[in-house]
C-alpha cells in the first residue's frame, strides 16, 4: 500500500511540474515557446495559455478540485494534441496528457470505472 502512495505522489508531482513549468516557459515568453505558438496560430494567446495551464494544475493537485482540474487538463492537452496534428508537429502534449491520466486513476479510480452502488432491497 505504501508503495502505490509513493508511485501515486511521484507521478501526480512529475506530470504537474510538465505543466506547470511549461505554463512559466509561456507567462515568460521563452523564445522558443513564442516562436513555437506562432507557427501553430496560438501566438496572440500564449498568457492565457499560461495561465490555464497552471490553474488547471492547481485545481488537479487539490483533493477536492481534482476532478474538475483532471477533465479541464484533458480537455487542454486535447486541444493541443489536435493543434499539434493539424499543423504536422511531434505529439509534446501526449506524455503530459498521459501521466494526468495515470495520476488521475491512482489517486481516484472512480474517475474512470464506475463505483459500486448499493443493492436496494425489493
Amino acid at each position: 500500500m505504501k508503495a502505490k502512495k509513493i508511485i501515486t505522489i511521484a507521478i501526480t508531482v512529475i506530470a504537474s511540474l510538465m505543466v506547470v513549468l511549461s505554463g512559466i516557459m509561456k507567462l515568460t515568453a521563452s523564445e522558443e515557446m513564442v516562436s513555437t505558438l506562432q507557427k501553430v496560430g496560438v501566438g496572440d494567446y500564449i498568457t492565457a495559455l499560461g495561465v490555464m495551464e497552471i490553474g488547471f494544475t492547481a485545481l488537479f493537485i487539490y483533493p477536492k478540485t481534482m476532478k474538475i482540474g483532471f477533465i479541464l487538463l484533458t480537455c487542454y492537452f486535447a486541444g493541443a494534441i489536435a493543434t499539434e496534428l493539424s499543423h504536422g508537429k511531434p505529439f509534446n502534449a501526449v506524455l503530459p496528457i498521459a501521466l494526468i491520466w495515470i495520476a488521475a486513476f491512482l489517486r481516484d479510480p472512480s474517475i474512470f470505472l464506475p463505483t459500486s452502488e448499493k443493492q436496494i432491497p425489493a
